[in-house]
């Protein structure tokens, strides 16, 4: 039985322990211990109670407070064990606990005193702990205050200034933030650990698709007496004889044309890793022109269209990139393959919205000084490669006629106030072998036979260029001395080598709504006047009354300036948007087969001018509507007038 009491008494000392333990300064179930909590405390204590400036700690004000001298333990001696006094009740539960195991004599006085004493001294420690870890509180929070005084200078009024950011640009910098977020998730695989394999988070995957309506009307007075031969079909197609009875390939100037078009688009970016990324994109065209990706709806006798037929699908971009610096104002950049348009270009008179660049291209960018950042981009850009086995139908194959581009363009961007931000640009292009050659003198028997530069042509061509007759075709017995078997086809009749001035100016006083100016001059530096008149066989004036034929009339220069006022971009429902633009482009300023591709339709390229009016609104982040009307009329020869309403609804994922 003794041994029994023993292990019992034992028990219970290791709870008390551990109870005291485990809540030093907050009595039982985490509740602090408070005054009322010196309930037992005789008057001579409460009236030497501690200075506020340093009340005791709750280990000390139980031992000095709830355990009384052995004369008072227990307050009944009737209750209490023999050689014990009563208690006095406590409201602390650990003193009322201690003297109830003393009561019952399972815990002697001293038990309890050493209980104290364990509670006190882990309640120093505990005290030690809070005070090292305010102490090491106290200097981050001045570290912190400190390194805030030497980044931000104090204003004038104690004010930290924050940089203005244009929604444009906060728009950009969210689509970056979170391209690098996501990014970072998939290469790190904690936004949904194990969720997919592994190559399908380096998918970022987008599109578009875009449905028009659209209206080409022509005012009287047009000339339509077949002065608008279509030099594309010419030239895409077998030669034509110009000795012929029958008119060339003409452009329609005079029947209006109301047409459904579609473009559709879906493409995905893949990230390769340590700074690489791959590109595909898909899109529709009821052609391989490089300048669109409309398909006319219903469209007849090009194979596809009509009738509810398929239609196809062509490659629109394909690219390999490295980056390095990945910063909006720092960064370098280099593709190759099929990638969008790398230059600077605000408007549409030199390279249309869609085209698409092949070959290889460098940009770079670099902030020098706050709000400063100069850019570079540049390339080298096949054009056509001639066919290995040209000519065709000779044995012996002609001289290669490769054109190329190369480009740079240098530029810097400049924020001068919050509200101000400018874009500045020039660019030169020079275009290799683009140009029309005669070719040596040869008598084709046939449409089929071919001529040593059939290959200067154009592959694809819009309207405005000047052309020359490529053949020299030798006037003999089989061509009846030059009055039958004419087979021609034509070439540009000057070299380009482009000079660009492109510029952007954007006010943000208004945000979210945002005031651009823009505009653009372009000089073709390559282009001869007198060549040209001697070869040209359109662009020229009226015919003189001797018969003579008329001088040339073109021209080497264009320049467009514009003003557009709402939200830049469509985020969400009810953005915004107007503008207007006024543009001049004179036959042979840029190459034709690769400016705006809806401006003067069907007599879309250059040798035009007039007003473009447009605005779009937004029905979601995802869907608006857009609204243009555009007027044209030419500049050189035969007079043209032509009027364009476009309605578009676009979507985008």
């Amino acid at each position: 039985m003794f041994q029994e009491k023993c292990v019992f008494r034992r028990c219970v000392w290791l709870l008390v322990t551990a109870w005291v333990a485990a809540a030093p300064m907050a009595g039982i179930a985490g509740r602090p211990a408070t005054p009322a909590d010196d309930a037992t405390a005789t008057a001579a204590a409460a009236s030497q109670a501690a200075p506020a400036a340093s009340p005791p700690s709750p280990a000390s004000q139980l031992a000095a407070n709830d355990i009384l001298p052995s004369s008072n333990l227990f307050a009944n001696a009737d209750q209490a064990p023999k050689g014990a006094t009563t208690a006095v009740p406590s409201q602390n539960v650990t003193i009322n606990l201690i003297n109830r195991l003393v009561e019952k004599g399972l815990l002697t006085k001293q038990d309890a005193q050493d209980l104290i004493r364990q509670a006190e001294d882990d309640a120093a420690v505990a005290s030690a702990q809070a005070a090292t870890v305010q102490h090491d509180v106290a200097v981050a929070r001045e570290a912190a205050q400190a390194a805030v005084q030497q980044t931000a200078p104090p204003t004038s009024d104690d004010q930290v200034r924050v940089t203005y950011i244009p929604e444009s640009v906060r728009a950009q910098m969210r689509d970056e933030i979170k391209d690098e977020v996501l990014s970072t998730a998939r290469a790190e695989n904690w936004a949904a650990p194990n969720g997919l394999p592994d190559w399908v988070p380096k998918f970022r995957v987008s599109g578009d698709i875009r449905v028009r309506y659209e209206g080409d009307f022509y005012p009287t007075g047009n000339d339509n007496t077949g002065a608008f031969p279509n030099f594309n079909t010419i030239n895409t197609g077998a030669p034509f004889d110009t000795a012929g009875t029958v008119f060339s390939p003409q452009q329609d100037v005079n029947q209006n044309r109301e047409r459904f078009r579609l473009r559709a688009r879906i493409g995905a970016e893949i990230d390769l890793g340590e700074g690489f990324t791959a590109g595909l994109r898909v899109g529709t065209g009821q052609d391989d022109s490089p300048v669109t990706e409309n398909q006319t709806l219903g469209l007849a006798n090009n194979g596809q269209g009509g009738n509810f037929s398929k239609y196809q699908v062509w490659i629109d971009r394909a690219y390999l990139k490295y980056e390095t610096g990945g910063q909006p104002n720092k960064n370098l950049a280099i593709s190759i393959g099929r990638f969008d348009n790398p230059f600077f270009d605000p408007t549409t008179i030199v390279w249309a919205r869609d085209l698409g660049f092949d070959g290889a291209a460098l940009q770079g960018k670099y902030e020098v000084v706050n709000g400063v950042t100069p850019f570079f981009n540049g390339g080298a850009f096949p054009v056509f490669n001639t066919d290995f086995n040209f000519a065709t139908n000779n044995p012996s194959k002609f001289q290669s006629e490769d054109k190329w581009l190369y480009a740079a363009q240098l530029g810097t961007a400049i924020k001068p106030t919050k509200d101000f931000s400018a874009k500045v640009a020039v660019a030169y292009y020079d275009f290799v072998n683009v140009q029309g050659k005669l070719s040596d003198p040869f008598t084709p028997l046939t449409s089929s036979d071919q001529g040593d530069t059939d290959d200067t042509r154009p592959s694809f061509a819009q309207n405005g260029n000047t052309y020359m007759a490529l053949r020299d075709i030798i006037p003999d017995a089989d061509n009846n001395f030059g009055t039958i078997n004419q087979f021609q086809y034509f070439g540009l009749a000057t070299p380009f080598h482009e000079l660009a001035v492109s510029w952007q100016v954007d006010y943000n006083r208004f945000e979210p709504a945002q005031i651009s100016l823009y505009g653009q001059y372009v000089q073709n530096l390559a282009l001869n006047s007198a060549n040209v008149n001697a070869i040209a066989v359109n662009n020229r004036g009226p015919d003189s009354a001797a018969g003579a034929m008329g001088a040339w009339a073109g021209g080497n220069t264009a320049w467009i300036i514009g003003i557009k006022v709402g939200n830049p971009v469509m985020e969400k429902r009810w953005d915004w948007n107007i503008g207007v633009n006024y543009r001049y482009v004179e036959s042979d300023s840029v190459v034709d087969g690769f400016t705006d591709s809806d401006f003067g339709a069907p007599l879309t390229g250059t040798n035009l001018k007039g007003f473009t009016f447009g605005g779009n609104l937004a029905l979601s982040h995802s869907v608006w509507l857009g609204l243009t009307w555009m007027s044209a009329d030419s500049i050189a020869g035969p007079i043209f007038k032509g009027d364009i309403l476009q309605f578009d609804v676009n979507g985008k994922f």
